[in-house]
């Protein structure tokens, strides 16, 4: 997980403050141990906060190309970077890490915006082109990393948290009393609003634009439920959704650093412990976690799955104290209330999970 963030003035002549940069970029510290970086482009600022998970020596951020032209910050994962590699460099682009990130930033060089199509993973990105003085955000197919922003008729900004653009002075603190109403009936709302007066999630499996002060918001993505093989044989179809299934789990091993797995003892997380157990060449490291009332403790069903698969198990208990203690922490980092509690839970496994593995 990383973090980034930005402004860009809409007047010209104004300068970004390498201040308020820093302080936008510090509050993603959490998303972000490892490293830090900004750009500084008179009226266009961009900042970064990086885990490193491939090529941990190179992939500083934001990153230009040769030419420094195109200027990248980028969260995320980008499971085929090398598969697509290839043809980059045939098309005469030179890399100069092992990083995923360049085959982001060219991609974009290469196709635009269009190049996410390309993309298996999962990111939320910012794109500049300082010569034309356009910027580009994007967001995966699904959704999976979170991308805020806020146009005003004076700027342009946006984070991977909310927190970020709260540290813009200029920014008035007002309540979205329609996404409010949403939130008390939902736990969540139907549209692109926050709680937050002006501040927008850009939809998943879309892309902005940001050219000459306008903004324009285009979908790149549409799940076509209607592509179903109606002819393909009940046989077929389960030997093809193993195929595609294995091909999953086995993208997402990609990393330089050790790697584990959340293990409910579900269906799901079960069968991707089972599948992942058979593609490394030592004992897979499980997370679980469970709450101390009884009938909220499954880890039985987590320990037979980690039995199964001959994994490293590990668990941790909440009890109710320890539960609410943790909501303010919960509510400061999703920026908003919190839906359902297997947030909560979800943190604690994860804190246990930072303890072995990156």
């Amino acid at each position: 997980m990383c973090g980034i963030c930005g402004i860009i003035y809409k007047d010209k002549r104004r300068q970004v403050e390498p201040d308020l940069l820093r302080r936008m970029t510090e509050t993603l510290r959490h998303r972000g141990p490892d490293d830090a970086g900004e750009y500084l482009y008179g009226a266009v600022g961009m900042g970064h906060r990086r885990l490193s998970i491939v090529d941990v020596a190179g992939g500083h951020q934001p990153l230009a190309d040769a030419a420094g032209r195109y200027w990248l910050s980028y969260n995320g994962e980008i499971y085929n970077h090398l598969d697509l590699r290839p043809g980059l460099e045939a098309e005469g682009y030179r890399y100069r890490t092992n990083c995923d990130t360049e085959t982001v930033l060219y991609s974009l060089m290469n196709e635009g915006a269009t190049g996410a199509n390309r993309l298996r993973g999962m990111f939320a990105l910012a794109f500049f082109d300082s010569q034309q003085e356009k910027l580009t955000l994007i967001r995966d197919r699904l959704g999976i990393k979170p991308l805020y922003y806020l146009d005003t008729p004076e700027y342009f900004a946006y984070g991977s948290e909310i927190k970020a653009l709260l540290e813009i002075s200029e920014y008035r603190r007002e309540v979205d009393y329609s996404a409010l109403l949403q939130m008390l009936a939902l736990k969540y709302t139907c549209d692109d609003s926050t709680l937050f007066a002006g501040i927008r999630k850009l939809p998943p499996g879309h892309y902005l634009e940001l050219e000459d002060g306008a903004v324009s918001v285009v979908r790149y993505y549409d799940f076509d439920h209607l592509q179903a093989n109606a002819d393909l044989s009940e046989k077929d179809a389960i030997a093809r959704f193993r195929e595609l299934f294995d091909e999953s789990v086995r993208m997402r091993l990609m990393a330089d650093v050790p790697l584990g797995m959340f293990l409910s003892g579900g269906i799901d997380s079960s069968v991707i412990a089972s599948r992942m157990a058979t593609m490394v060449d030592r004992p897979i490291s499980t997370f679980s976690v469970a709450f101390a009332e009884r009938e909220a403790n499954e880890l039985e069903y987590a320990r037979m799955a980690a039995q199964h698969c001959g994994a490293d198990q590990h668990e941790v208990v909440m009890t109710p104290p320890e539960f609410f203690e943790l909501l303010p922490r919960m509510i400061y980092h999703e920026d908003e209330p919190i839906a359902h509690p297997s947030s909560v839970a979800l943190y604690v496994v994860a804190r246990l999970a930072a303890e072995h593995v990156k």
